[in-house]
C-alpha cells in the first residue's frame, strides 16, 4: 500500500491501493493435437498413428462453436487462441494457420482483440497474425537440464527455437508475452539465467510487455495446491525477477495456481498482473479460476485493487498498426462500460 498526500487536505496522508491488472478473456482452442510430446502436458492429444494428420485435426473448432463461446462471455475483451502445434513442414500446416487467421477475424467481428499462442511461427506467419492480433505470446519455459529432459520429444521447445521466436517478435514490433515454467526440477541459477536472457531481449527490442512466472502444478488426481515451502521458494524468484527485468515489464502470475488467500504475498514480492482470466483454465483444468469478484475482495483486504485491461498494455498500444489501434480503442470503450459497476462474476 502506498501513502500519498491528499490533494484536498495538504499534509494529510491517505492510503492508495496498488493496482493489479487482469484481462477478461475467453479461450478458443483450434486443436489439441500437437506434434510435440512434452513430459508434463495434460493439454495435448497425441496424433493417431493409424490415420492421416488431416483426420487428427478433425476436432478443429468450428465457427459455430467459437461463436457460442464468444456469446457466452460478452465481457471478455481478449480472445486467446491457444493451439496445439502442427509440424513446420506438415502438409496440414497451411490449413491450420488459415484457421488461426479466421478465428482472429472472428474475434474482430465480435469487437474483441485476439491474442495468439500457438507455438513457433515462420516470419511470414507471425507477421500476418501480427496485423490482426493486439498481442501474441510464447513461453520460454526455461533453460537447463530439467527442461531439456522434459522437452526431449518436443522439437519446438528447444531453447534456440524459443529464443529465435522471441527475437523475431521483437524485430516485427509485436507486443509479446513470455514466461518461465517453475518447479520442474530446475535450480535457482537456471531461473536466473532464464530471466537474464529475457532482460537482454527486452533491453534490445522493448517488446516484452509481460513475463509469466508460472508454477508447475500436476493435473488430474495428483492436483494439489502449492505448499508453504513451495510458495516461499517461488517468492524468492518473483523478487529476483523484479530486480532483473526492466521495470516496464509486467510480472504475471496465474491466480488459480496460487492459494488465493496467500496471493497478496506474491503481489507484495513483485507480481502486478494476473493475466487473461477465463471462466476455466483449459490447460490446468483441475485448478478452478477465482471469479473477478472474489479476487477483488481478497486483493482489497490486502491493500490492492483489481483493474481490468486489454491484452495489449497501454505502453505498447502505439506499436500496433493503425487498424489495430482503432480496434483497441473500440474494445476499450466496451471494457470500461462493462467494468463501470466494478468486478463482476460471470461464472459460478
Amino acid at each position: 500500500m502506498t501513502l500519498i498526500s491528499a490533494a484536498d487536505e495538504p499534509g494529510v496522508l491517505r492510503s492508495v491501493a496498488r493496482p493489479i491488472t487482469w484481462s477478461p478473456s475467453v479461450t478458443l482452442v483450434p486443436t489439441r493435437f500437437c506434434f510435440n510430446a512434452c513430459g508434463y502436458c495434460s493439454f495435448r492429444r497425441p496424433p493417431d498413428p493409424a490415420g492421416p494428420l488431416a483426420d487428427n485435426l478433425a476436432d478443429a473448432l468450428s465457427d459455430a462453436a467459437a461463436q457460442a463461446l464468444l456469446v457466452a462471455r460478452p465481457e471478455a475483451t481478449e480472445v486467446l487462441l491457444l493451439s496445439g502445434e502442427v509440424a513446420p513442414h506438415a502438409t496440414e500446416r497451411r490449413a491450420w494457420f488459415k484457421r488461426l487467421l479466421a478465428l482472429s477475424r472472428l474475434a474482430w467481428a465480435q469487437g474483441r482483440l485476439p491474442h495468439t499462442n500457438a507455438g513457433p511461427l515462420s516470419l511470414v506467419e507471425m507477421a500476418a497474425l501480427g496485423r490482426l492480433n493486439a498481442s501474441m505470446g510464447l513461453m520460454l519455459e526455461g533453460l537447463g537440464p530439467a527442461y531439456d529432459a522434459l522437452h526431449r520429444y518436443a522439437p519446438s521447445k528447444r531453447l534456440a527455437v524459443r529464443l529465435g521466436q522471441l527475437e523475431q517478435a521483437g524485430r516485427l514490433g509485436i507486443p509479446f508475452t513470455t514466461g518461465l515454467l517453475l518447479g520442474v526440477g530446475e535450480s535457482h541459477a537456471d531461473r536466473r539465467a532464464g530471466l537474464e536472457r529475457l532482460a537482454h531481449l527486452q533491453q534490445r527490442w522493448g517488446h516484452l510487455q509481460e513475463v509469466i512466472l508460472q508454477p508447475f502444478r500436476p493435473d488430474g488426481a495428483a492436483a494439489e495446491l502449492l505448499t508453504a515451502a513451495e510458495q516461499a521458494d517461488l517468492l524468492v524468484t518473483i523478487a529476483e525477477a523484479r530486480a532483473i527485468l526492466p521495470p516496464e515489464v509486467h510480472l504475471q502470475l496465474p491466480p488459480n495456481l496460487w492459494p488465493l488467500e496467500a496471493l497478496p504475498d506474491a503481489l507484495a514480492a513483485g507480481i502486478d498482473d494476473l493475466g487473461g482470466i477465463d471462466s476455466s483454465d483449459v490447460i490446468n483444468r483441475a485448478y478452478p479460476q477465482p471469479t473477478p469478484a472474489r479476487l477483488a475482495a481478497v486483493l482489497e483486504r490486502a491493500g490492492f485493487s483489481l483493474v481490468p485491461r486489454l491484452c495489449v498494455h497501454p505502453a505498447w498500444r502505439h506499436w500496433l498498426p493503425p487498424a489495430l489501434q482503432r480496434q483497441a480503442h473500440r474494445t476499450e470503450a466496451h471494457l470500461l462500460a462493462s467494468s463501470s459497476s466494478g468486478p463482476t462474476s460471470p461464472w459460478p
